[in-house]
C-alpha cells in the first residue's frame, strides 16, 4: 500500500485552493461538501467560480500565489495550469507540513484526491494512487450501482442506537456480534425499501431478545471453507462473508497469500499447513485446536485450499466438531482439478475423449503408492492425481505396466490459477523427465487422458511449456 487511506476533518477550517478555473471550481465544491472554509487564490476567477464564491461566502484573493496565503490553513490544493506556481505551492506546503494536492502532478502531492461515492455518512473513497484516473472512475461507477441508495438511512439508524446497544449488550466482542446479527437480519432490507419505522421495530425487538437468545453465545462456531485453487476471484460470496466474520483463522499451506489478504485484518492467524514428510501440526492437533478455540467462544475459520471434502480431510474435522457439540458451517470451494484444468484449457470430460473423470491422491506412504492400478485404467476416462509430484515417475511406470498407452497425453500444472501457474505437457512415457527438467515446485496437479490434447486450442490463461 503506497498511500494511507484517511478521512480528514476540515469542517469550519481554512482550506486554500490556488487556481481560478474549472478544476479549482470542482475541488472547491468538494471541500464545501465536507464543510471546509475555503479561500481561493488567483489573479482572476471564472464567472462560474465567482458565482460559487458568492453563494457560499468564499473568500476570493485576487493575487498571485505567495507563501503567506497558507497561514493557518489545514489543507492546500494547487489547481492551476502553471507548473511553476503549482511547484511553489507544493514546496511551501511541504515546508509547513500541510497536506497538499497538486492536480495531475502526483509527484508534487502529499495526498491524492480520490473518486468518491457519497452516501453520507457512508463515504467510499477510491484511488489508484494517480496511476489511472479512468480506472478509478470506472470503479466509482461500479460502486455507485452496487451500493444501495438508502444505505445512508441505515447508517443513521445504527448510529442512533449505538448508545442504547452499548448499555444493553456488555462486552466489545458481544456488541460486534450483535451488530453483525443486525446486518444479517431483515433490518437493512426494510431500510432500503423505505420501511424505516418497521426496521426500527425489528431492531428494538432484536435488542430485547438478545440476552435471552444468546445465553449460549459463549460457545463459538467453526466455518470450514474451501479457498479454491489459488485465484481469489474464485472464492464464493459466502466464503468471503465468513472470512470477514472470523475471529481466528487456521489455514493450510495451499491457501495463497492473495486469498489470506481477504481475511478480516484483525483476525488471529494460525498456520497449520503440511508438506510432504513434514507435518509440524498433526491432524489430531488441528482437530483439537478447532474445538478449543470454539469453546472459547471464537468464530473459527478453517480455511483449506481447493475444496475441503476433496483430499482435504474436512470430514475428519467435522466429525470431531460434531462429537464435541460444536456448531459448524461448510462452504465448498472450487477444487484444484476443476480450477487448474479450466485455467489450462483442459476439459476434464469431453464427448469425444472422456466420459468420466477420476480423482486420485498421489501421496506416497513409505515411498510407495498403494492404488488399485488395474481398475484405475479405463477407456475414455480422465485421471487427476493430487499431490503427485514426488511420485510422478512411479505413477507413470505403474500406469504403463497395467495397460495404459505410453503415448497418453499428460499435463502437470504448478500452482494453477495463480500468477505462478506453469504447465508442462508430455506423455505418460516422457512427462516425468520433462517435469524434472522444468523444476516444477509443489503444489502440482497431474491430468492424464486424451482431453489434455485440447489444451492448445482452449488454453486462454497461459501458454504451455513443451
Amino acid at each position: 500500500m503506497e498511500l494511507l487511506p484517511i478521512f480528514l476533518t476540515i469542517k469550519g477550517r481554512k482550506c486554500v485552493v490556488v487556481g481560478g478555473g474549472e478544476i479549482a471550481q470542482r475541488k472547491t465544491s468538494l471541500l464545501l461538501r465536507a464543510g471546509g472554509k475555503v479561500q481561493l487564490v488567483a489573479p482572476e476567477f471564472s464567472a462560474a467560480l465567482e458565482q460559487l464564491a458568492a453563494e457560499n461566502s468564499i473568500e476570493l484573493v485576487r493575487e498571485t500565489f505567495s507563501p503567506h496565503h497558507l497561514a493557518d490553513a489545514v489543507l492546500v490544493i494547487a489547481a492551476t495550469d502553471d507548473l511553476e506556481v503549482n511547484r511553489a505551492v507544493s514546496e511551501e506546503a511541504h515546508r509547513l507540513d500541510l497536506p497538499v494536492n497538486v492536480v495531475d502532478q502526483p509527484e508534487l502531492c502529499s495526498f491524492i484526491m480520490p473518486a468518491i461515492v457519497d452516501r453520507s455518512p457512508i463515504v467510499i473513497a477510491i484511488s489508484s494512487g494517480g496511476s489511472s484516473p479512468i480506472l478509478t472512475r470506472h470503479l466509482k461507477e461500479l460502486n455507485e450501482v452496487a451500493v444501495p441508495s438508502r444505505i445512508n438511512n441505515l447508517a443513521l439508524l445504527l448510529r442512533n442506537y449505538r448508545k442504547l446497544v452499548k448499555s444493553r449488550v456488555s462486552g466489545f466482542s458481544d456488541r460486534i456480534r450483535f451488530w453483525e446479527s443486525v446486518l444479517d437480519s431483515d433490518v437493512p432490507e426494510l431500510v432500503y425499501s423505505g420501511q424505516d419505522a418497521k426496521a426500527e421495530q425489528h431492531l428494538n425487538a432484536q435488542i430485547e431478545s438478545w440476552q435471552a437468545s444468546h445465553q449460549a453465545r459463549g460457545r463459538g462456531e467453526v466455518y470450514l471453507v474451501g479457498a479454491g485453487p489459488g485465484d481469489p476471484d474464485l472464492l464464493t460470496l459466502r466464503a468471503l462473508r465468513l472470512m470477514h466474520k472470523a475471529d481466528i483463522v487456521l489455514y493450510d499451506r495451499l491457501v495463497s497469500p492473495e486469498i489470506m489478504k481477504k481475511v478480516r485484518p484483525d483476525a488471529e492467524r494460525v498456520h497449520v499447513g503440511k508438506e510432504p514428510k513434514h507435518h509440524p501440526v498433526p491432524q489430531e492437533s488441528i482437530n483439537a485446536l478447532l474445538v478449543k478455540y470454539a469453546r472459547e467462544g471464537k468464530r473459527v475459520l478453517r480455511l483449506k485450499g481447493g475444496d475441503p471434502f476433496i483430499f482435504g480431510r474436512g470430514g475428519e474435522e467435522l466429525a470431531e466438531l460434531a462429537e464435541a457439540g460444536i456448531p459448524f458451517q461448510v462452504v465448498p470451494g472450487i477444487t484444484a482439478a476443476s480450477g487448474c484444468a479450466s485455467y489450462c484449457g483442459i476439459p476434464l470430460t469431453h464427448r469425444d475423449f472422456a466420459q468420466s473423470v477420476r480423482f486420485l491422491t498421489g501421496h506416497m506412504k513409505n515411498d510407495q503408492l498403494d492404488l488399485d492400478w488395474k481398475n484405475i485404467i479405463a477407456e475414455q476416462q480422465t485421471l487427476v492425481f493430487y499431490m503427485g509430484l514426488v511420485g510422478l515417475p512411479q505413477i507413470c511406470e505403474q500406469l504403463i505396466k497395467h495397460g495404459l498407452s505410453a503415448a497418453t497425453p499428460v499435463a502437470v500444472v504448478q500452482q494453477g490459477t495463480t500468477a505462478n501457474q506453469k504447465m508442462v505437457i508430455g506423455t505418460v512415457a516422457t512427462i516425468a523427465e520433462k517435469v524434472a527438467a522444468a523444476e516444477l515446485q509443489a503444489p502440482t496437479l497431474t491430468i492424464i487422458g486424451e482431453v489434455v490434447s485440447l489444451h492448445e486450442k482452449l488454453n486462454w490463461y497461459q501458454q504451455a511449456i513443451h
